[in-house]
């Protein structure tokens, strides 16, 4: 099962826990005001809750990633592209299948929440979130990815026009704002 916490920005590998000393936990409720959507099936006898799922969320594609130093080329390349801010124009949706690692969001208040996956996990970021995502110190995920349409993974980068995509300006009035007043 997951869990979260606000981000202590340090100098150590990002792939270390990065908690406050004491941890300045989140609940899955803070995430869940984010748009942060979360389940847990167990991948070895719940894929047909997965597969229910998809449907009701009319998720359409799907493939797989295995995120390893010996099985995914570019992987040094590939980590620094996972672990830039960025934003999609659809969700993303993650189902762990072995492994962990940890997916970065940003708060209202533009705070870092770490989040540990673990096998098992499905997440959803909200299209429109910044975000990012790296491994952990096991240095290994397997996961499922989600598709609307056409699989694609298509980052766009934190920048100054990033504030003004039509996927942000929704993300922030449906969730940011709304929570704020």
């Amino acid at each position: 099962m997951v869990t979260a916490w606000f981000y202590a920005d340090s100098p150590e590998d990002p792939r270390e826990a990065h908690k406050y000393e004491p941890n300045q936990e989140v609940t899955l409720d803070h995430l869940a005001s984010l748009g942060v959507l979360h389940w847990t099936f167990n991948p070895d006898t719940e894929l047909d809750k997965v597969n229910e799922l998809a449907k009701e969320r009319k998720y359409v594609s799907r493939d797989e990633i295995n995120i390893a130093k010996d099985t995914l080329p570019n992987y040094d390349e590939k980590l620094k592209t996972f672990f830039t801010e960025h934003i999609h124009d659809d969700e993303e949706i993650r189902y762990i299948l072995d492994g962990s690692g940890f997916f970065d969001i940003r708060d209202k208040n533009d705070r870092w929440i770490r989040i540990h996956t673990f096998k098992g996990d499905m997440i959803i970021l909200p299209a429109g979130s910044y975000h990012r995502f790296i491994l952990d110190n096991t240095n290994y995920l397997k996961a499922m990815r989600l598709f609307k349409e056409d699989p694609k993974w298509t980052p766009i980068n934190r920048d100054a026009e990033t504030e003004t995509h039509p996927r942000r300006l929704e993300y922030v009035r449906d969730f940011l704002e709304a929570k704020a007043a």
